[in-house]
């Protein structure tokens, strides 16, 4: 019925370039993007260089070269991510295909789910309901008093 389209890849990930060419290195900016670390590329760019990404522990450029086998490690909020590159693309995949892309270490999983049980440990910073105008006029009162 559709013989014109030859079948998609649904399990393997193609390492090609826009030529079709395999690619042996990529921009770590846009290996981020396509393994689907962040959003937009530039939200990539802008984490390697506000120092949020490292390569074997080092602060790199956006337009460093990764390869397969290199380590990174990977801010993104609270959590820190260490990971193995295990594929290369420069071309933005599925959620699925981006997983094959890399390998979190056993060392930063364990490392992140004790950071989020200590989270979770820790008190809710924020009220539990609005102050009512009695409350309100107490704040601004004590807010006043440490003003003179």
């Amino acid at each position: 019925m559709h013989d014109k389209y030859p079948p998609r890849p649904t399990s393997t990930l193609q390492v090609t370039d826009k030529n079709h060419a395999e690619i042996s290195s990529a921009r770590i900016d846009k290996w981020l993007w396509a393994a689907r670390f962040f959003k937009s590329r530039s939200i990539a760019h802008d984490a390697v260089t506000g120092g949020k990404t490292h390569l074997a522990g080092q602060r790199v450029k956006p337009s460093r070269a990764v390869r397969i086998g290199d380590t990174l490690q990977i801010r993104q909020g609270q959590d820190e991510k260490t990971v193995t590159i295990t594929k290369l693309s420069e071309k933005r995949v599925s959620a699925t295909l981006a997983a094959l892309m890399y390998e979190e270490t056993e060392e930063s999983i364990s490392k992140r789910e004790h950071n989020k049980e200590q989270r979770k440990l820790l008190p809710n910073p924020l009220p539990s309901k609005k102050p009512n105008k009695k409350e309100r006029r107490q704040i601004k009162g004590f807010r006043n008093s440490n003003r003179e």
